[in-house]
C-alpha cells in the first residue's frame, strides 16, 4: 500500500504530520496531487471541537489546488497533469436540489475536511486527495496554485453578494473584516455599491479593509459602531449589511446598522444558535437571508482572479510547508496579530 504525508487532527487541539495510506480514485473520481491548501477559519475554530464538525482523527483542508495525478474509471475530459481546483462541497448530482442547480443545498452533501456523525470526509492537508471529477475546475493561465487555493473563500463571498439585493450606489456595512469579510468588501465594490463600511475590532484588519475597497473602517472596540454607521449614513442606516462572524453580538449589531426595510445577509457560521432580535426585524421590516457556501461561482471567480479584478495576494500572510502546519494552526488559533490567510504546501 502506498502512503503519503498528511496533517492529521489526531485529537482535539492536537495536529501531527503522519504517514497515512494514499487514497485511490474510485469510479468518476480523480487523484489530485495537492500543491497548495489554505487554512480556513472554520478549520481553526473546528480543531478544538467547538463547532462539532471536525471529529478526529481527520485530515482537514478544503481550500486547495493541485495537479491531476490519476483518473478513476469513467472519467472523461481530464488528463493527468491538468492544473485544477475543486469545490469544497461534494454534491451528489442526483437529488432534487442538485438537479435544480442548488448544489450547495444537496441533500447528500459532504464537505472536504469535515467529519460529523453522518459522514467522515478527509480533506486536502495532504500530498494527495481524491475528489469527484464533476467538482473540478481548470485553472486559467497565469493563476498560480497559491492564488487558486483562495478561490473557495472568494466564491463564498461572491455567493453571498449574489444573494443580496443590491442597487447601484447602495450603502453596505460588512461586519467582520476577516478573510470572508475582506473578500466580500471587494465583491461589493465590483457589484456597484456606493459606500462600503467595514466594522471590526482589530485595527490591522480595518486597515486591510480600507485598502481593499471599504470607504470607512469602524473600530467597534473603540467607539459605538451603530452611532458611527448612522453618522456615515445621514442618520438612516445602511441599505444592506453582510455579517461575516456568526455570533449573537455581531448579528444584533448588523441589524442595528440597517435602515428600515433594509436587508441582512448572514455568512458567518460559528455559533449553532444565536439570540435573534425578532421585534426589531419585524417592526423595521428587515429582510434576512442565509448564505451557504457557494453555488457554481467558481468559473466567474477564476476569471476575475485571472483578470486581476479580485486581489488575493495581499491577503496571504504566509506560505509554509505542510510540516509547519501545527505551528501555523496554533498561531492562528492564538489570534496572532497581522495573520490573515496561511497557505500550506505539501
Amino acid at each position: 500500500m502506498e502512503t503519503m504525508k498528511a496533517l492529521v487532527l489526531v485529537e482535539y487541539n492536537r495536529l501531527e504530520i503522519r504517514e497515512v495510506p494514499r487514497p485511490e480514485p474510485g469510479p468518476g473520481e480523480v487523484l489530485v496531487r495537492v500543491k497548495a491548501c489554505g487554512i480556513c477559519g472554520s478549520d481553526v475554530h473546528g480543531m478544538d471541537g467547538s463547532t462539532g464538525r471536525r471529529i478526529p482523527p481527520l485530515i482537514m483542508g478544503h481550500e486547495a489546488a493541485g495537479v491531476i495525478d490519476r483518473l478513476g474509471s469513467g472519467v472523461t475530459g481530464w488528463q493527468p497533469g491538468d492544473r485544477v481546483t475543486f469545490d469544497s462541497t461534494i454534491s451528489c448530482g442526483e437529488c432534487a436540489y442538485c438537479r435544480s442547480g442548488l448544489i450547495n443545498l444537496c441533500d447528500n452533501r459532504r464537505v472536504l475536511g469535515v467529519a460529523i456523525e453522518e459522514y467522515h470526509q478527509d480533506g486536502a492537508f495532504a500530498e494527495y486527495v481524491t475528489v469527484p471529477a464533476r467538482i473540478l475546475y481548470r485553472l486559467p493561465e497565469g493563476v498560480s496554485f497559491t492564488q487558486a487555493a483562495m478561490i473557495e473563500p472568494v466564491s463564498v463571498a461572491f455567493h453571498a453578494v449574489n444573494l443580496t439585493p443590491i442597487r447601484l450606489n447602495d450603502t453596505a456595512v460588512v461586519i467582520g473584516a476577516g478573510m470572508i469579510g475582506l473578500l466580500t468588501i471587494q465583491t461589493l465594490r465590483l457589484a456597484g455599491c456606493g459606500k462600503i463600511i467595514a466594522v471590526d475590532q482589530v485595527p490591522d484588519r480595518l486597515e486591510l479593509a480600507c485598502r481593499h475597497g471599504a470607504d470607512v473602517g469602524i473600530n467597534a472596540a473603540a467607539e459605538d459602531a451603530v452611532s458611527a454607521v448612522l453618522r456615515e449614513t445621514g442618520g438612516q442606516g445602511a441599505d444592506i449589511a453582510l455579517e461575516a462572524v456568526g455570533v449573537s453580538q455581531t448579528i444584533n449589531l448588523a441589524v442595528d446598522c440597517l435602515r428600515k426595510n433594509g436587508h441582512l445577509t448572514l455568512i458567518g457560521n460559528v455559533s449553532p444558535a444565536v439570540e435573534y432580535p425578532l421585534q426589531k426585524i419585524v417592526s423595521r421590516q428587515i429582510t434576512t437571508r442565509g448564505s451557504a457556501a457557494s453555488c457554481g461561482e467558481y468559473p466567474a471567480c477564476l476569471d476575475m482572479l485571472a483578470r486581476g479584478a479580485v486581489k488575493v495576494e495581499s491577503l496571504i500572510s504566509a506560505e509554509a510547508p505542510l510540516e509547519e502546519g501545527p505551528l501555523w494552526f496554533k498561531r492562528l488559533y492564538d489570534r496572532e496579530p497581522g495573520l490573515v490567510k496561511v497557505i500550506l504546501v505539501p
